[in-house]
């Protein structure tokens, strides 16, 4: 994907990013505060957002800060299956959004995040991943996952560069909103 970011085209799915699982996450801290990042962004450009939980049962609810930070009209979406295109109903939840571009980050990068890219990208969606946004347990695995991405045809890129080009210029109400979270 090599077109740039546009509002109008772009949804974001937040990936399992649940209390019991957060703890073992590399970087964990720097995971959640990029996901808060995406998250206000979406509630001040008014992107749809989509985050899902793995068996919340077992894992937990989302992380506290993360769900704090939702926009209003978020959609829940509770799931079993490692990629989020595996659950029944998800890909048509997601077909209600209608937009071609899909922002994701969450947990595990090579596991979830990776699964669901491979999928929406082989159902013709744009996907983009926000790396810093992402976490495994293993920083080996993290890198393997957005590797393994990028050669499937998604771009990767961080969290700044999200907001930044779906800004798309300075002197706007919603950059001055959004500045301050970059300073």
């Amino acid at each position: 994907m090599c077109a740039r970011l546009r509002v109008e085209e772009t949804s974001f799915l937040m990936v399992d990013l649940q209390e019991r699982l957060l703890p073992s996450i590399d970087k964990q801290e720097s995971v959640i505060q990029n996901a808060v990042t995406l998250l206000k962004a979406a509630g001040v450009l008014s992107v749809p957002v989509l985050y899902t939980e793995q068996y919340p049962k077992g894992i937990g609810p989302t992380v506290t800060k993360a769900l704090a930070a939702l926009p209003e009209g978020a959609s829940r979406f509770e799931k079993t299956s490692f990629s989020c295109c595996g659950e029944p109903g998800f890909t048509e939840a997601f077909q209600v959004i209608a937009r071609p571009v899909v922002v994701i980050f969450g947990t595990e990068t090579h596991v979830c995040v990776l699964g669901t890219a491979q999928d929406l990208l082989t159902e013709g969606r744009k996907v983009v991943l926000a790396a810093d946004a992402c976490g495994s347990r293993a920083r080996d695995n993290h890198s393997l996952g957005l590797e393994a991405a990028r050669s499937c045809g998604a771009l990767i890129v961080p969290t700044e560069t999200v907001v930044y080009h779906l800004l798309g210029k300075s002197g706007t109400s919603e950059f001055k909103s959004l500045l301050p979270l970059f300073k």
